[in-house]
């Protein structure tokens, strides 16, 4: 890993203008991560901006399930983008892709319902 990808965490949660939580984690593990994380120290996740590097469909999902209020994505897929204009969360994005070059984008292609995601996404990452 090069000094310019350690600089920049894959994910950063930010509260009231403080960053709460970040995570240099690959996949999803960093939106897991959080998810523990907010056990510890719960927050008022309507009110947090996530701030995260690449957010394909199973991303926004998994961020939508979490109640934030709004996010930021240096990339985003279509498919992405669907999920959080379907559930009226406001984002924005640096760069807009068709999709995520990643077998879980096209896994859940077809699935919307946010507990089936979690479910298929919790047993990939090994968690549930």
């Amino acid at each position: 890993m090069d000094s310019k990808t350690q600089d920049f965490p894959s994910l950063q949660v930010i509260f009231h203008e403080n960053i709460v939580f970040s995570s240099f984690g690959k996949w999803l593990y960093p939106l897991f991560d959080l998810e523990d994380h907010l056990r510890e120290h719960p927050l008022d996740m309507s009110q947090v901006e996530i701030r995260d590097k690449v957010i394909g469909k199973a991303a926004a999902l998994l961020i939508v399930r979490l109640g934030t209020g709004r996010v930021y994505g240096e990339t985003i897929s279509d498919l992405g983008i669907a999920v959080f204009e379907s559930a009226s969360l406001p984002f924005a994005y640096g760069q807009r892709v068709p999709k995520i070059a990643c077998k879980t984008e096209k896994l859940l292609a077809d699935i919307d319902d946010l507990d089936e995601a979690y479910h298929i996404l919790c047993q990939r990452a090994g968690r549930c």
